[in-house]
């Protein structure tokens, strides 16, 4: 009897064990599944790589020494970013400050610059620096401001420049007035200021007209309504438009080429912008001289119209300026002849807007060839005998004394 009691208590006592190492491994087991990995030191959280991989701008992880952990594409090609180093100090110190006191901190910096080249070389950033998780990592975000800065800067000098044109004619307007008035009793004076006033409010309706049509064509909209035009009634229309101007110097202008070439076009805008060029090389030629005007298909998809000049000429270091708003290469001589400053800037935009581009050659006590390049209308067909294989230069040449 002694033996079966003993024998059920070591039962029970080993059962209990059993159950009580089993509840352990149990209870083990669940809390190893349900523990989380502990983040490294110096790596990045989970979920964090991808986020930063969609953002816009560009993003840059420091972590508690100064070390980029990652860093996109764009933060390397800006130079914010060298290796595994921030290289711009200004963001550095706000990585330092916000790891210290875990503060957001937000700022407008500019990286490019050197002593040698300007501030307008440089790029503008939106500067955004904020802690990132534990363990000293922080979050640089830099958006890029480059564009808009260079707007709002061309905005500043258009208005400055469109304020001096036109403060010239205005104040010349209101001198000539007074003078007519305190000279109201001498006729031959009237008629002379009189003329003059005539002559200062043909220039300030022009760079009115200059303006608006500027606004009309360097925006990004497409222009409505385009037609089919003939390139042959463009180029008599802006000839015609000039010739009064061109007699006065005895100055022949004269127009050949192919017949019967037709783009799709407004058809205003483009006899505007032939006769700013028709009007520039007359302006900029001597008395008894030639402008030839032409047109000629270059392939089997492109026309060429070209105004070739016995003129001045273009300095070579000002080419590349001369398609810009009031820019003028010689500003004293430009006014002189009456010249808005804005003529090459609205033959850009309108051969621009049309599909097209306009090139120059030019050569100083030699003369100028610009060169306006149009999308045909018509399908491919042959090229004109005799102009085949030509440089457009060259043709414009040709037919140019």
């Amino acid at each position: 009897m002694e033996v079966e009691i003993v024998a059920s208590l070591a039962g029970l006592a080993g059962l209990a064990i059993g159950l009580t190492t089993g509840l352990a491994v149990r209870v083990s087991e669940r809390a190893h599944r349900t523990a989380a990995p502990a983040t490294p030191v110096g790596a990045l959280p989970p979920g964090v790589a991808s986020v930063l991989s969609v953002l816009r701008s560009s993003a840059v992880v420091v972590d508690g020494e100064d070390r980029v952990l990652r860093a996109s594409s764009a933060a390397r090609a800006f130079g914010l970013v060298s290796g595994d180093r921030l290289v711009v100090d200004e963001v550095l110190a706000m990585t330092r400050l916000v790891r210290r006191d875990g503060e957001i901190r937000e700022s407008e910096i500019q990286v490019g610059p050197t002593r040698v080249r300007s501030r307008a070389d440089g790029r503008w950033f939106a500067v955004r620096v904020a802690p990132l998780g534990s363990h000293g990592l922080v979050l640089v975000l830099a958006e890029d401001l480059t564009d808009m800065h260079r707007t709002e800067a061309i905005r500043r000098d258009f208005v400055a420049n469109v304020s001096h044109e036109l403060k010239t004619p205005v104040g010349a307007l209101s001198l000539l007035a007074e003078t007519v008035e305190g000279a109201a009793d001498d006729p031959e004076a009237v008629r002379r200021f009189a003329g003059r006033m005539q002559y200062e409010s043909v220039r300030l309706t022009n760079l009115v007209q200059d303006l608006m049509t500027l606004s009309r064509v360097q925006g990004d909209e497409p222009l409505p309504a385009l037609e089919p035009v003939v390139l042959d009634e463009v180029m008599a229309e802006a000839l015609e438009r000039c010739r009064t101007r061109a007699s006065a110097k005895e100055i022949e202008l004269a127009s050949g080429g192919e017949e019967g070439l037709r783009v799709r076009a407004d058809h205003e805008l483009l006899v505007t912008a032939l006769r700013n060029l028709v009007d520039n090389a007359v302006a900029y030629s001597p008395e008894n001289t030639r402008v030839v005007v032409s047109t000629r298909r270059c392939d089997d998809r492109h026309a060429e119209i070209n105004v070739s000049d016995q003129g001045i000429g273009i300095p070579e270091s000002e080419i590349g300026r001369i398609f810009e708003r009031f820019y003028r290469v010689d500003p004293a001589r430009s006014r002189q002849t009456g010249g808005t400053g804005l003529g090459l800037a609205i033959v850009k935009h309108v051969t621009g807007k049309h599909g097209g581009d306009v090139t120059v050659w030019s050569k100083e006590g030699h003369g100028s060839t610009f060169t306006i390049r149009l999308p045909l209308l018509d399908g491919p067909s042959r090229p004109a005998a005799g102009t085949a294989g030509k440089d457009p230069e060259n043709t414009a040449r040709e037919a140019s004394p």
